[in-house]
């Protein structure tokens, strides 16, 4: 918790996602309402009581309060969708629709009542996977109708009005085309605070489309870009001191920000040495593991290279503007809001680089290591 949250000790996290109900992730699939309940009459948030409730909690103390947290679900309950399963596909039924905003609402107020704030919500987790785990398909329009018609009035009816909405929440490949489909209908963007994109798309070849959050940026600019989850996947305990790991971090920090991210959130904080647990073996690495034979933590270079970033840019941080005449070097920069200056420059290459970082004609010779990261702050 202190490595995570606490700003002078650890890497300083001030966002962070939690599931609605069940993900991969969870030790088991499972519900908050019983079976054809769609007044939703026996909904309880006791499961998560026992761990998930006191593990949040805590993540909160440990952040002193400043901390934005949004949820997202995986799936409604089987029987809410036209699949009757809650894993591997299916649609939400129609007839559902207003029951399962409804939920959404009922989770909210019932992790308020607990003393966990809600900052946002997503309406999806990946609305075009169809995994072996917990999942709901939406096509652009299916998710346009049902925060135009459903979620956002309901969310508006019941005092929400202020969570912050975030669609697509999947890949960076087809986030233009949600974006156009959902943002170029007025009644249904008046709901809509931001756009979510993971870093998955194994079918492009690459896992880098920043430009395409860029198109989204230049048609609708005043849509909220945010990083929703990103996690190196295939885990194998031999990996986890391979540098890539970090390095697939820091480039996508880096280029996101670059093309207008306001906010970046990696998927699990700690996984355990098998890579879970998860009950649909969708085994992952995470910055932080432990090797529960030994008793021992294990921090990635990917922990060390999310708080390149998290430990120096500060909440309400505004980005200026930074340029590279090497191509080895990759960078971003922000001006906080004390006025001091972050810059991180990454280096993936074999080559070690020499170089000045330069402001308004004045400049400090630097020296960048070949595969490394650095934050300068000004």
């Amino acid at each position: 918790m202190t490595a995570y949250f606490d700003k002078e000790n650890g890497i300083g996290y001030s966002f962070a996602r939690t599931h609605i109900a069940s993900c991969d992730f969870s030790s088991e699939s499972y519900d908050y309402v019983e079976e054809n309940d769609a007044e939703l009459k026996t909904f309880s948030i006791a499961h998560d009581k026992e761990f998930r409730v006191p593990f949040i909690k805590r993540a909160f103390e440990v952040a002193d309060g400043d901390l934005k947290m949004f949820v997202s679900p995986w799936s409604p309950p089987g029987w809410m969708k036209d699949s009757q399963k809650k894993l591997t596909g299916g649609s939400l039924l129609d007839e559902y629709r207003q029951s399962w905003a409804n939920h959404f609402v009922k989770f909210i107020d019932a992790y308020e009542a607990e003393g966990i704030p809600v900052w946002g919500l997503t309406v999806q987790n990946e609305p075009m996977a169809q995994t072996p785990w917990e999942n709901c398909i939406y096509t652009a329009v299916q998710e346009r109708d049902f925060v135009r018609d459903f979620l956002g009035p309901t969310l508006e009816k019941n005092g929400m009005s202020d969570k912050k909405l975030i669609v697509w929440d999947h890949n960076r490949d087809l986030i233009f085309q949600r974006a156009s489909t959902m943002f170029n209908d007025k009644e249904a963007a008046k709901y809509v605070w931001g756009i979510g994109f993971h870093w998955y798309e194994p079918w492009t070849g690459s896992d880098m489309l920043f430009d395409n959050l860029t198109r989204v940026k230049e048609a609708f600019p005043e849509v909220n870009l945010v990083f929703t989850e990103g996690c190196v996947e295939r885990f194998e305990f031999d990996r986890l001191n391979d540098w890539s790991l970090g390095e697939r971090y820091g480039k996508s920090m880096v280029h996101d920000f670059n093309c207008g991210t306001v906010a970046w959130t990696d998927w699990n904080i700690l996984l355990d040495e098998k890579g879970g647990p998860n009950h649909v073996g969708n085994m992952c690495f995470s910055p932080v593991h432990a090797d529960l034979s030994k008793g021992e933590l294990i921090y990635t270079n990917s922990y060390y290279y999310i708080g390149h970033f998290s430990k120096f840019i500060k909440p309400g941080a505004k980005r200026i503007s930074c340029s590279s005449n090497r191509d080895v070097l990759q960078s971003t920069a922000f001006k906080n809001p004390d006025g001091s200056v972050i810059v991180v420059v990454m280096n993936a290459s074999e080559k070690e680089m020499p170089y000045r970082i330069w402001i308004e004609g004045k400049a400090v010779e630097i020296n960048s290591l070949a595969h490394s990261i650095q934050t300068l702050v000004l």
